[in-house]
């Protein structure tokens, strides 16, 4: 339950409120004290077999980024079926409805539409739907589309109560968040002059992220002269390779700069498939992360220069190739803000002590970086995701839908 501290915080915030938009945010402890509110809820609890249908439904369209529009279309149907207006499938493709206000404003939820590549393998491979099996739905696509049913079931919950927001309410599951956020890129592009908060949706709340952690994906390249082990094995990628991962991973950032949360790895070694070959190409991977980006940027400069510097030295050439870039960002006094607060409240309310962090890393960094106030609600949302046997917790999605929909209560002005 709330703590009487937390609520007198609350209430102290509230009252220091210095927009409109924050003066028109209800508490939650008003929220909770209205009985169409609890309704609300309770409704949200009689509809966790509707829900675990429609998960069924949803995760089991291949839907792996870049071939989002199968999924997309059936979460539209679904939309419009419950009565979300304005419904429509971008050219992302995104799927995005509404429920409408009067002030121009907007808080948007956001849930990921498209799936890791293994996931669609093991979806390809199981050749049947996903099934219910007690308080869990299992089979590959579940565990990402838990939020998505999330976002419909606290929907359904406010169309059916009969909310009026003063600011509209919108509803959007992106795609292509795996390969570069850019079904979220596309949606910020659409609302940003218009939306007040964007919450991305990623499990029950018990994470709270408030800033972005930005992360560049590179693929290093390494071309060189083909041969076999009896013509000599010089000039050899492999050995441009080599030197130049051991000369990155040598790179002081991470270690002056840890409290910044800055980081470098190289994960993957690609080259050769025969003893007695010599590779005329590989390719190595180097992931590259600070909450600063002058961080990022001089770790990629040192880069650059060890790849000059091997490509002389051995007349391999070596090239940056840029795989995916979510950027950082901090917006001042976040962690201090009503929606911050607020999620903290109702997060505590549905039973969990949640971690802050000023490091997210997924579709809410857009957001940061363009400068709107932006929060991630995470948790673990079942288990073995990108394995064949992967499931979705529905308690965790009924928490889910629950925190989504006492959020758009007290942050849209919805009575």
């Amino acid at each position: 339950m709330i703590t009487q501290l937390r609520l007198s915080a609350l209430l102290l915030l509230f009252s220091f409120g210095v927009s409109s938009i924050a003066l028109a945010q209800r508490s939650i402890e008003d929220a909770l004290s209205d009985p169409t509110v609890l309704r609300g809820l309770a409704d949200i609890d009689a509809s966790a077999d509707l829900s675990a249908q429609q998960l069924v439904q949803i995760g089991g369209i291949i839907s792996p980024s870049g071939q989002e529009l199968e999924r997309a279309q059936a979460v539209a149907a679904l939309m419009e079926g419950l009565g979300l207006q304005d419904v429509e499938v971008t050219n992302s493709p995104n799927v995005i409805g509404r429920i409408p206000g009067t002030s121009g404003k907007a808080i948007v939820f956001v849930a990921t539409l498209d799936d890791l590549s293994t996931v669609a393998e093991h979806q390809r491979a199981a050749q049947s739907l996903p099934t219910i099996e007690g308080d869990r739905v299992v089979g590959p696509g579940t565990n990402t589309s838990l939020t998505t049913i999330a976002l419909l079931s606290a929907a359904r919950a406010l169309i059916n109560q009969g909310f009026q927001p003063e600011h509209d309410i919108v509803f959007a599951a992106v795609a292509e968040e795996e390969t570069g956020l850019r079904g979220m890129r596309a949606l910020y592009e659409d609302y940003n002059n218009r939306a007040f908060a964007f919450v991305d949706v990623l499990g029950e709340g018990s994470g709270i992220s408030y800033g972005a952690l930005g992360i560049h994906w590179w693929r290093i390249n390494a071309y060189g002269p083909p041969g076999h082990t009896l013509n000599g094995g010089l000039p050899n990628v492999n050995q441009a390779i080599a030197r130049a991962v051991d000369r990155i991973l040598q790179i002081s950032d991470p270690q002056l700069y840890d409290d910044r949360r800055t980081r470098l790895n190289v994960a993957i070694l690609n080259s050769g498939a025969v003893f007695n070959h010599k590779p005329e190409s590989g390719w190595f991977s180097l992931d590259v992360r600070s909450l600063d980006p002058e961080h990022i940027e001089s770790m990629e400069a040192q880069t650059r220069t060890i790849l000059e510097d091997v490509t002389e030295e051995l007349g391999i050439r070596l090239e940056m190739e840029s795989v995916s870039k979510t950027p950082p960002g901090q917006i001042p006094g976040a962690l201090e803000s009503s929606l911050v607060r607020n999620s903290i409240a109702i997060s505590e309310y549905l039973g969990t002590s949640p971690r802050l962090s000023n490091a997210g890393s997924a579709n809410l960094n857009v957001a940061i970086a363009g400068g709107t106030l932006s929060i991630g609600i995470s948790s673990e949302r079942g288990g073995r995701r990108g394995f064949a046997d992967e499931w979705a917790d529905i308690p965790v999605l009924q928490r889910t839908a629950k925190n989504v929909f006492l959020t758009a209560i007290t942050q849209a002005n919805a009575r």
